[in-house]
């Protein structure tokens, strides 16, 4: 039973939609984590025209859209996880943003997202026939931010725009770990007497930041003829999860709740990228994301032994991409009309000896006159850890992301 129990609470420490992370934050979505710029390898945030849209780590490129931009993106993720020849497999689908924006001339472009930054997903019974001991695992939480945005060109450098957003952070999670009946040390003659009762470990929470309605990005954008670039500073907060553990036996009996606040410093981040225009449609982008974490992250654990820290590194996301513009006439051939896209990233996760490689490849379909389109990536890699408690992940991932560009509010000519 001791040894099925140790397999059980590694089970419950990893497995998520990612397995890494999850009684820290979660799987961290990498920032900007549309379909669009999941085909170009997450690069692409100084990249501008008229339907780029609403970038959460750049809100200065908004300034330059001419035309109302809508987009919602789904992510379907393929996990195969391995460890010591052990194999695991989980899926995951979600929709990890959500993006409108409005041009308003001079006056600038207002826009606001819906995003997922972390998020913990996972649901499964493990049994041991041996032992005939069972368990059920369940985790699920997400950590949601409405991004309400403005930006603006300078009034007579029209080529550089400044932008600012807010980040208003909500977000619940749910924990359950519930160990099925044991009898291996209840003499034979005696195990009539023994009940059924399960025993679950039930955690729930919310998410918010401590003492501060959010936290703020400011960036500030070059558009040049053939190269584009930005720098962007995201300040830290600190995540306030408040959680109520219980111990319930069979769902029927309850013992008195206790309440933990878990207090986790984000640190701020710095970003920057470029983004450069050959021949008018082909573009070549790279981007790069860091922080500077000093402090480790408790986890929610608290029970069976489990893991109380989650130790972190410096974070990064270092991203190359490139992209070959559609047409936007109408009556070329389709496969001229169609944007392509391929690209690749390395990335230092937060959690210590923890890293990920991965590349993808992406296209947009226009679906008629009226500027709706159909945004595809397929995105792959792998994450692999230095550390004896983590497993290595490979990933494959399908994004679907469905974009309407108008005119809203704009006079006919």
């Amino acid at each position: 039973m001791k040894r099925f129990l140790g397999f059980v609470v590694l089970v419950a420490v990893m497995a998520q939609a990612s397995m890494i992370g999850l009684d820290a934050l979660g799987e961290e979505q990498v920032v900007g984590g549309s379909a669009a710029a999941a085909g170009r390898g997450f690069a692409g945030g100084a990249k501008t025209g008229e339907a780029e849209g609403l970038s959460v780590v750049n809100p200065a490129r908004m300034a330059f859209d001419t035309k109302v931009v809508f987009n919602l993106n789904f992510l379907m993720d393929l996990y195969n996880i391995q460890r010591h020849g052990e194999d695991f497999f989980t899926k995951t689908i979600s929709m990890p943003s959500f993006n409108l924006s409005f041009p308003m001339g001079d006056f600038g472009a207002i826009g606001v997202s819906l995003w997922q930054h972390y998020s913990s997903l996972v649901r499964e019974e493990v049994s041991d026939s041996a032992s005939a001991a069972d368990a059920k695992i369940e985790y699920n939480g997400s950590v949601y931010e409405i991004v309400p945005t403005y930006a603006v060109r300078l009034p007579y450098l029209r080529n550089i725009s400044l932008g600012a957003s807010m980040h208003i952070v909500m977000g619940s999670m749910h924990r359950s770990l519930t160990l099925g009946p044991n009898k291996d040390a209840v003499a034979e003659d005696d195990v009539w007497a023994t009940n059924n009762a399960d025993i679950t470990d039930y955690v729930e929470g919310s998410w918010e930041i401590e003492h501060h309605p959010g936290y703020y990005t400011g960036s500030v954008q070059y558009r040049g003829r053939q190269s584009s670039f930005y720098f962007s500073y995201t300040t830290g907060y600190t995540l306030l999860n408040k959680l109520e553990y219980n111990f319930r036996f069979s769902e029927i009996d309850t013992l008195i709740p206790s309440k933990i606040d878990r207090h986790i410093e984000i640190p701020a981040m710095l970003a920057t990228g470029v983004n450069y225009r050959l021949a008018k449609r082909h573009n070549v982008m790279m981007d790069l994301q860091w922080r500077v974490w000093d402090e480790d992250i408790e986890n929610v654990a608290h029970s069976y032994d489990m893991r109380s820290i989650t130790k972190t590194q410096n974070d990064f996301v270092a991203s190359v991409g490139y992209q070959r513009d559609g047409s936007g006439l109408y009556y070329d051939p389709l496969w001229d009309r169609v944007a392509y896209r391929a690209g690749a990233w390395y990335k230092n996760w937060y959690i210590e000896d923890v890293y990920e490689v991965g590349g993808s490849i992406g296209a947009n379909f226009p679906l008629g006159r009226k500027g709706i389109a159909l945004d595809l990536a397929l995105q792959g890699g792998k994450r692999f850890s230095e550390s004896e408690g983590n497993w290595d992940e490979v990933f494959l991932g399908i994004r679907l992301g469905l974009m309407g560009i108008g005119s809203w509010g704009q006079s006919r000519r």
